[in-house]
């Protein structure tokens, strides 16, 4: 296996992905979760916009974005949407451990 990154190789491009923030129109085309089912997710503190005023446009960065794929994946499998929140939130943690020790080589 290359240790060469290829140039669409993104998946630990930290720069790029510390630098990515859209807009919920955006989340909601990549994921597939319609808006409304964003906002109620964020409403409900399982979600965090970048948004800091109100009435501004909401925008999401990719640890958010994961984070809603993630749900959606366990929705999918049956779980409720406080059981899928709660088990992400733990992968979420494990991965930013592992990434922070990787991003610190």
């Amino acid at each position: 296996m290359s240790k060469l990154k290829t140039k669409n190789d993104l998946s630990f491009d930290f720069d790029f992905l510390d630098k990515l923030v859209v807009g919920i129109g955006e989340v909601s085309q990549i994921t597939g979760i319609p808006t409304r089912q964003i906002r109620y997710w964020e409403d409900k503190g399982i979600i965090v916009s970048l948004t800091e005023e109100e009435g501004k446009n909401r925008r999401y960065n990719y640890e958010n974005i994961k984070k809603i794929l993630l749900i959606k994946e366990l929705l999918d499998e049956g779980y409720t949407l406080d059981a899928s929140a709660e088990k992400v939130k733990n992968r979420i943690e494990m991965i930013e451990k592992t990434l922070n020790k990787l991003k610190n080589k």
